[in-house]
């Protein structure tokens, strides 16, 4: 039952350590992973309203939602703040297999807290952990070389430019760091906070490549206060939202020749003029060495079909809304090609791939914190008509990977 103290002797299991989400690459909200399948989330009463009562049609483009989970915040031995779920809080199914805590975890938790700064994440020498941490599941994962942190977050050159990184995406760390500050500044241990769950959407990938784009012309929500609504309308102006109805949020893309991801953040997105989006799409498609062109089929087809559903969707306004693009980087074995090539997605003598299997591709539509339809039990201004700003999103976008496939 939700409500129940975290001290209850009722509660029984022991409580789930959340854990950073290592494959989030954008957003603000810190995304945690509950078990191999299920996220978590701070609740949005406005958020849980659109799960409730989503429309049939809108399910394969959102993720599943589990249900609520308590949340509470503790201090380990070393005084670091970590926080716990309580699995007799939520609804059947969403437990871990193991239904306990791995104490080996704590060393992960340590250094994400003990980094401090944006500027410094996490890092880690193999030697430094214990033999149960690096034979445990959670360890052999976060040990996966392609999954390692260093001590430099995406960082801009002289020209403003982000370097590629020897690492996976900081972005998920640097938010988790973030709420657990928050959370431990403004709360008391025992306080309980309520939590999403909901589908990890690239728990089935092996080398997930992730494309957020923040949707629509209009990034601000009904309840903006006047100084929040006129930094969003800004941004919008400044970037690929006025023009395109889109803009890059934050990608992960695997590089084949080299054995890690190219990471993009916000930032990065909010520079891109509609030319640099266009390329940043191309090179969402690079593996480095080849442009995946098998991948644009299923990828358009797939928007079309979210297109259709959204444009039929009265009422309804996504306000600040993602859209996440999602694909295996790790090829069928019919497809790879040779990883001496090293070559990148600027170069026009790209080799492309052309398998003839059909490539597993997601597309899903997340946060909805500030999404807005008729019958909403949130008070907001209701409109008519379906959401124009983000249709002209997705048209902008399907033409611009159509052109890609077309070689224009």
């Amino acid at each position: 039952m939700v409500g129940q103290s975290p001290l209850d002797p009722r509660a029984g299991r022991t409580p789930v350590l959340l854990e950073p989400f290592v494959h989030q690459v954008g957003g603000h909200v810190s995304v945690m992973k509950y078990d191999e399948h299920t996220v978590c989330k701070p609740l949005v009463s406005q958020e849980l309203s659109f799960y409730q009562s989503l429309p049939l049609a809108m399910r394969q483009f959102t993720p599943q939602y589990k249900g609520i989970v308590s949340v509470h915040l503790k201090r380990d031995n070393l005084g670091n703040p970590q926080l716990l779920a309580s699995p007799s809080m939520q609804p059947e199914g969403c437990g871990r297999r193991d239904g306990a805590i791995d104490p080996s975890l704590a060393i992960w938790h340590k250094c994400a807290w003990a980094a401090g700064g944006d500027r410094a994440l996490v890092t880690w020498s193999h030697s430094q952990l214990s033999k149960s941490f690096q034979d445990s599941r959670p360890g052999k994962l976060l040990l996966r070389p392609e999954l390692q942190y260093r001590t430099d977050p995406l960082l801009e050159d002289a020209n403003g430019n982000q370097a590629e990184r020897n690492s996976s995406n900081p972005w998920g760390l640097r938010c988790h760091r973030q709420h657990l500050s928050r959370l431990s500044a403004k709360h008391s241990e025992n306080k309980l906070h309520q939590f999403l769950l909901l589908e990890n959407v690239v728990s089935k990938y092996n080398y997930p490549c992730i494309l957020d784009l923040k949707m629509g012309t209009r990034q601000h929500g009904d309840d903006a206060s006047e100084e929040k609504k006129a930094r969003h309308i800004k941004k919008c102006e400044q970037s690929t939202s006025a023009s395109l109805g889109v803009r890059v949020c934050g990608m992960q893309v695997y590089q084949a020749d080299k054995g890690h991801f190219l990471c993009r953040d916000k930032y990065y997105g909010r520079k891109l003029s509609p030319e640099g989006f266009r390329q940043t799409l191309q090179q969402f498609l690079c593996n480095g060495n080849q442009l995946r062109t098998e991948l644009l089929e299923p990828i358009v087809l797939r928007l079309k079909a979210l297109l259709a559903v959204i444009r039929k969707q009265s009422s309804y306004r996504f306000y600040s809304s993602s859209l996440l693009i999602i694909y295996d980087g790790q090829e069928p074995k019919e497809n790879a090609a040779p990883l001496d090539n090293h070559l990148h997605f600027q170069k026009p003598n790209c080799p492309t791939s052309h398998g003839t299997n059909p490539s597993r591709v997601d597309v899903r539509m997340i946060d909805f914190a500030h999404t807005t339809f008729k019958g909403s039990k949130c008070n907001h201004t209701t409109y008519d008509g379906p959401d124009h700003g983000y249709i002209f999103g997705l048209e902008n976008l399907i033409k611009i990977l159509q052109n890609i496939s077309e070689g224009k």
